[in-house]
């Protein structure tokens, strides 16, 4: 039975993956467009009255006053509408608009945390998926055949535990060519988490496995002629299922830290591809988040993830 903690979590996982997959028509603009004149613009409100007059929605366009002082004002002669489900897009208007703000290279910060989502969002569930399935194959292999096997896959498994995740993420990914396409880095990243990652599962599912494997069930299945392969298949890893579920909703917001960790140094994608990491780049001065506060929403989106799947496993008991 779920719990309302758990369905508000579940509603808000889906918010932000649908907000990632649909970018391109919830975002207002396209991630790569610069505006040059409007580096640091501030966030650009919507209002409905203009002059003493209700509107349809429109924001005021800005210009700069002082580059140097980074100082914008609203040119309150010229109101731009919002125009909805036009070009394809939800909403979008004729001049520049900024609903988050601009970064460094005048780029809208709403349509690039929106694109953004599809980069870290999708590292970290196909990490997820990839670390689970090497997880559950070397835990089903060792606990289905004990002995040797079983002691030197547990070995490995426990010394790379026993590292520092960070440290060992760090170590995998900088030991790597640093320029890569986005593609190859994309791999790059969920393979550095899958095997930073993979003992995890599979010491639950060997525990599982080994226990599950005198059960009866499990010996009529050998004694009717099933094969190793089809016994862990069809009979002892579907009672892993609730742990391997377990440790998904552990790794993905585990997972999604990572990439941002990762791009935040620059050992992750990089400019111009849009990630969360990517983003924080622009506000890792004090100076920029005292000026310009709006650099530090891709941090938001990361806490909103995190905290969606907190929600939605913090009442389930650790299946093992």
């Amino acid at each position: 039975m779920t719990t309302r903690g758990q369905r508000i979590g579940a509603a808000m996982l889906a918010l932000i993956g649908a907000l990632a997959l649909g970018a391109p028509f919830f975002a207002p603009d396209s991630p790569s467009v610069q505006h040059a004149d409007l580096a640091y613009a501030p966030p650009m409100r919507v209002r409905i009255v203009h002059e003493g007059q209700l509107r349809r929605p429109f924001v005021y366009p800005v210009h700069v006053v002082d580059r140097l002082e980074r100082r914008f004002a609203a040119d309150t002669s010229a109101p731009q509408p919002i125009r909805f489900f036009s070009d394809g897009r939800l909403f979008t208007t004729s001049a520049a608009w900024f609903a988050l703000g601009a970064d460094p290279l005048g780029r809208d910060v709403l349509t690039r945390i929106l694109y953004g989502g599809q980069l870290s969002l999708s590292v970290a569930a196909i990490a997820v998926l990839v670390t689970l399935v090497i997880g559950a194959l070397i835990g089903a292999v060792a606990g289905y055949a004990g002995g040797r096997v079983d002691r030197a896959l547990m070995t490995l498994s426990d010394f790379i535990v026993i590292l520092p995740t960070a440290y060992v993420l760090l170590t995998l990914r900088a030991s790597m060519p640093l320029t890569l396409s986005t593609p190859a880095v994309f791999w790059t990243m969920v393979g550095v988490l899958a095997a930073a990652s993979w003992p995890l599962p599979a010491r639950g599912v060997r525990a599982i496995v080994a226990a599950e494997r005198r059960q009866p069930y499990a010996e009529a299945a050998y004694a009717a002629g099933a094969g190793p392969l089809r016994i862990l298949l069809r009979h002892l890893l579907p009672a892993a299922a609730g742990h391997l579920a377990t440790q998904a909703f552990l790794l993905f917001p585990a997972f999604i830290l990572a990439e941002a960790t990762l791009s935040y140094l620059g050992l992750g994608f990089a400019e111009p591809s849009a990630s969360w990491g990517v983003m924080l780049q622009d506000s890792a001065r004090v100076a920029t988040i005292v000026e310009a506060p709006w650099l530090m929403t891709p941090a938001i989106a990361v806490v909103f993830a995190v905290f969606a799947t907190h929600l939605l496993t913090r009442d389930q008991a650790p299946k093992t």
